[in-house]
């Protein structure tokens, strides 16, 4: 059995953080965006395929937490028999899955408010499909920010 000592415990918190707040903010975004979705696609069913598009980009900042989390899990060897993790370093992997939970948990509601108006841009102007996913890929930007800012700390302290 090994012992769980503050390092190991500090960096799973950091990897719980990096999932659960990303993966939080991506249901809700999904959620704004599939409601208003849901209305227009009562009046116009045919345009389903455009606005699931919409309703599906804030669901990456979930993506890019789990990864995170993922990197955080395997290279301190959570399911593989735990490595020792020092105090140290685990705060610093703590604080390296910081961007993406921030950036992550932060964008993806606004993001799913952008892709909502972009729904209702769809109802009036089905043409204006592409600057709909432009405007909602805007704010997907400072989650991949995010991403990078973590993964590149964590290369340094995994």
């Amino acid at each position: 059995m090994v012992e769980i000592g503050l390092g190991l415990a500090l960096a799973t918190f950091g990897a719980a953080l990096a999932v659960a707040l990303p993966g939080a903010g991506s249901a809700i975004g999904i959620g704004t965006a599939g409601q208003t979705g849901a209305g227009v696609v009562t009046e116009y069913p045919e345009k389903f395929g455009m606005i699931l598009l919409l309703q599906a980009l804030p669901g990456t900042q979930g993506i890019y937490g789990l990864l995170t989390g993922f990197l955080v899990i395997m290279g301190i060897g959570l399911l593989a028999g735990v490595q020792p993790v020092g105090t140290e370093q685990g705060l610093a992997i703590l604080f390296a899955c910081l961007p993406i939970a921030i950036a992550g948990g932060l964008s993806a509601p606004a993001q799913g408010m952008v892709a909502a108006s972009g729904v209702n841009l769809i109802a009036k102007r089905p043409e204006e499909v592409g600057k709909a996913i432009i405007f909602a890929a805007m704010v997907e930007t400072y989650a991949v920010f995010g991403l990078l800012a973590s993964i590149l700390m964590l290369r340094g302290v995994l």
